[in-house]
């Protein structure tokens, strides 16, 4: 497909090539490359001053205070602030060097490829068969049995299979909340996105629902980049490669609180010798 879209930019001899956005083979260590990304909601600069780079086949975390851009951040990477009117992201995130957020690049695609899970369970109000198999119907795929082994394969990944295949036609509502939050996994995946990006997948969920949800994350990286935002500090040590921890600062243009990058590294040494004391105090309970 890659070598048909640049034989017809040559035919047709444009301006420019339009972005596309490839797969990488699978040795390729960086996913996302951000520098200096900031985002704003009209005038007020949320976040400011972030660059990092986020490693394939690995779970990210984003800790830190309430308010400090964390999901602000996460939301960045799919482009979800493009239905916040008035927000703007500035700076350079780039998803295998393609910069996301070029006016020629898809939302659609970018949405596809970097798929969500959301703070609350939010399956739609049809069968657990039709959650899963909504995406890849919206994607083109209409023949049942291929509907079948998506829907099947989905809930198998997402560890619901077992639990709710003698009641496919059931409401998704009437799952637990946990049940409900792996169905949103399997619906994420079942259009094989490359990266979930995970918003608090277990705050609202009881200790043996979150570790349900921590274990599939662990067997779901061999398949997925992961990136998680969490404010359980034990739940990012649990399950992360690398976390980072982010903060607020006074910004002196405007006089209100900013959320910035403090410190992103592996999160063995984040959690033993962070390099930063604000991180050291946050984790440890004496921050603020």
């Amino acid at each position: 497909m890659v070598a048909e879209s640049i034989q017809a930019a040559r035919t047709v001899a444009p301006p420019r090539v339009r972005p596309t956005l490839t797969t990488v083979p699978d040795a390729a260590p960086t996913v996302f490359d951000l520098t200096d990304v900031e985002v704003f909601y009209g005038s007020f600069r949320a976040v400011r001053g972030v660059t990092m780079a986020i490693h394939k086949n690995q779970i990210t975390a984003f800790i830190g205070p309430s308010g400090c851009g964390k999901t602000t951040v996460l939301r960045a990477f799919n482009r979800m602030h493009d239905t916040t009117p008035g927000a703007r992201v500035a700076g350079k995130l780039r998803y295998h060097g393609v910069d996301l957020y070029d006016p020629e690049v898809s939302a659609v695609e970018v949405r596809r490829r970097i798929g969500m899970v959301f703070q609350k369970p939010n399956p739609v109000p049809k069968s657990i068969y039709d959650n899963i198999a909504f995406g890849p119907r919206v994607n083109g795929v209409r023949e049942r049995g291929k509907l079948d082994a998506i829907v099947e394969t989905s809930l198998r990944s997402a560890a619901l299979w077992d639990e709710v295949k003698d009641r496919l036609s059931a409401s998704a509502l009437g799952l637990s909340g946990g049940q409900q939050q792996r169905l949103c996994i399997a619906r994420t995946i079942a259009v094989e996105p490359e990266v979930v990006l995970m918003d608090e997948p277990c705050s609202a969920l009881d200790p043996i629902a979150t570790a349900r949800i921590e274990e599939l994350m662990r067997e779901l990286k061999s398949r997925f980049t992961i990136v998680i935002v969490t404010h359980n500090m034990q739940q990012a040590a649990r399950v992360s490669d690398r976390t980072a921890f982010f903060s607020t600062e006074l910004d002196s243009a405007t006089e209100r609180r900013t959320g910035t990058l403090v410190e992103y590294d592996a999160t063995a040494k984040i959690f033993s010798n962070p390099g930063d004391q604000r991180t050291e105090n946050y984790i440890t309970g004496r921050f603020g």
